[in-house]
């Protein structure tokens, strides 16, 4: 069966053109007119990717993406009709896919789509469900993005999660910060390396409110690993 695309937008007329476009295209689709009936849709009809328009009246999308995420793991592809790079990184920051700006070529957009949903297709199983990461007294979830610290929630953001989790699959290697961000963004950004500090800078701030003072370790010169996250005597 052909996968279920849900098309959010608030303008008829675009979600008519993305409709047809996918649809030409064998994709089956739904539509939802704001960020509300999003959400219920997607609680109901579990689909394989949302295309999110990020400027939808009352709960934009960007705060659909952050409730989404708190559950779901389903493709995200953005539009928006403003292409400013912070709002593309913020975008990705918080879950979503990719990012394509108003106004597009419906080409594109379904390329764009086809490329997520192989991506997704091609994950190995064990990939899908990973199991829970351990160091020390740091627990990773990664079905559920969560992590614990000496049984204590730590909230990360979702780069945040990624860059911790592709140190904590890793223990004791070294990943340079171009590494970290193919794991929190999949080569999709280019960051600087002031950004990816702060990052990491975050995380570690975060895990020592919880007790874990060497969450992240720096070897200066090459990048970073993971550190014991030793648990409180």
């Amino acid at each position: 069966m052909a996968p279920s695309i849900l098309v959010v937008d608030d303008d008829p007329h675009i979600r008519e053109v993305i409709c047809f476009a996918l649809g030409k295209a064998g994709h089956v689709t739904r539509v939802a007119g704001d960020g509300e009936e999003a959400l219920a849709r997607i609680a109901e009809d579990a689909p394989r990717l949302v295309v999110l328009d990020v400027g939808l009246p009352g709960i934009d999308g960007l705060e659909v993406c952050r409730r989404v995420r708190r559950t779901s793991e389903v493709p995200i592809l953005f539009l928006s009709s403003r292409d400013e790079e912070i709002d593309r990184v913020l975008g990705l920051e918080i879950g979503g896919d990719d990012y394509v700006t108003k106004p597009f070529s419906p080409r594109e957009l379904v390329a764009r789509v086809g490329i997520i949903l192989r991506r997704m297709e091609q994950r190995p199983i064990a990939a899908t469900k990973p199991d829970v990461l351990r160091q020390g007294g740091l627990v990773l979830d990664p079905p559920r993005r969560a992590a614990a610290f000496a049984g204590a929630a730590v909230q990360l953001t979702a780069v945040e999660f990624a860059i911790l989790r592709g140190l904590a699959v890793r223990p004791g290697i070294v990943l340079t910060r171009d590494q970290l961000m193919d794991a929190a963004h999949g080569g999709r950004v280019h960051v600087s390396d002031r950004t990816i500090d702060s990052h990491v800078r975050n995380i570690r701030a975060k895990l020592a409110v919880a007790g874990c003072s060497d969450a992240v370790e720096t070897v200066h010169g090459v990048g970073f690993r993971l550190g014991p996250c030793r648990p409180p005597s």
